[in-house]
């Protein structure tokens, strides 16, 4: 019989990184268990490649079945209820009994809580989304191209604007440019809030340059699918003759019904521990809800998810042998932004630096965009 079990719940970056850094510290005695209900896994932060036919689905994806040989349990279920008191997890597939617990679910997609959007927009957080949205471009013939952010939070906070931007690279290509224009319409202030207002200005005149018009704090309430426009706050609508939007995301049912969640339903967590309310159980990544500087929250990324994951592994390594745990998380990240054209920016720096995050924009060049293609190889060979 093992000594202690580790439970991983979700199949994500941090889920993956989480189950491969404890299986390496722990003893093979110990059990490490990684729970997810669909055992395909998809690298999201190529999707947009997938869109702009730079990459193809197969490219992307993996099955985290691989994880077996490395001495992973894999459990295709779903994590129903997670009892912290009986220290258990009732899943689809059996009854887990934990030593330690680390939520690594993500935000759920609920595109259905945006009225009409289900029925007007081609969703880019999905990978069926991101194929779809690739069709329509390549037979778009021009008029009014929107990107909509249907609500905060969302994951990958450069998501929106490298579609958009990744969308007039490919129309360019066609040489329907001139005949279509692109907007953006977010609540946000300006372009990724939680990096600051320096690097939102920055990013704003690089969508300028492309001719992108941004309509920054603008809600959208509903989307009339029959007259295809955006109905915003106000009542004020604004027309489209192709809509790729940001669904609106959740936490998951399991952690809003079982008293882990927040008032957010997403997860608190101590931001340098990543450590629950609940004794034995840590939460990584998306999940959380983690404040920072200025009234803002730790942006859901798939680096935060990763750092956090590599912390608590080291923390419950520590715990189980009879150490007492040092590693923290010190809110460190970076992010790549897609240009197109075969260029990208990117963003690093700590956003839990006092008083605003220090994040530096570095400018585009053919080096990030070959930085974020080493990262993509890394990332679907080296934790497989």
């Amino acid at each position: 019989m093992p000594d202690r079990t580790v439970v991983v719940l979700g199949g994500g970056s941090g889920g993956i990184v989480a189950a491969r850094r404890l299986r390496k510290y722990l003893d093979a005695s110990h059990r490490v268990v990684l729970v997810e209900r669909d055992l395909t896994y998809r690298f999201q932060p190529s999707f947009g490649w997938v869109m702009a036919g730079l990459r193809r689905p197969e490219q992307i994806t993996t099955s985290l079945t691989r994880l077996r040989r490395r001495g992973i349990d894999v459990l295709g279920a779903e994590a129903l209820e997670i009892d912290p008191s009986a220290r258990t997890v009732k899943t689809t597939a059996e009854l887990l009994h934990y030593d330690r617990l680390v939520v690594s679910l993500g935000a759920e997609l609920a595109p259905e809580a945006l009225p009409g959007f289900p029925e007007s927009a081609l969703s880019v957080y999905t990978l069926d989304g991101a194929i779809a949205a690739g069709r329509a471009l390549r037979t778009f013939e021009g008029g009014r191209l929107v990107v909509a952010v249907s609500g905060l939070p969302y994951k990958c906070p450069a998501a929106p604007w490298e579609t958009a931007l990744l969308a007039e690279a490919l129309l360019r290509k066609r040489g329907v440019r001139r005949r279509a224009t692109i907007q953006i319409y977010t609540p946000e202030p300006y372009p990724m809030p939680t990096a600051g207002p320096a690097l939102g200005a920055a990013l704003a005149e690089m969508l300028a340059g492309r001719g992108i018009e941004v309509h920054a704090g603008r809600s959208v309430e509903r989307i009339d699918a029959e007259a295809r426009e955006l109905v915003l706050g106000g009542g004020e609508r604004a027309g489209f003759d192709l809509l790729l939007g940001v669904p609106r995301h959740r936490a998951p049912e399991v952690v809003r019904a079982g008293g882990l969640g927040g008032e957010s339903g997403f997860i608190p967590v101590d931001r340098a521990t990543l450590q629950t309310a609940a004794e034995g159980v840590y939460a990584v990544g998306d999940v959380t809800a983690i404040p920072i500087a200025g009234g803002k929250m730790l942006p859901k990324a798939a680096v935060f998810a990763h750092g956090e994951a590599e912390v608590v592994a080291r923390r419950i390594a520590s715990e189980f042998g009879g150490r007492k745990p040092t590693a923290e998380f010190d809110g460190a990240g970076a992010c790549f932004v897609e240009m197109g054209d075969g260029v990208a920016a990117y963003a690093t720096g700590n956003f839990y630096a006092s008083g605003a995050p220090a994040i530096r924009l570095r400018r585009p060049s053919r080096w990030w965009h070959l930085g974020k293609v080493a990262l993509e190889r890394y990332w679907m060979r080296r934790w497989f």
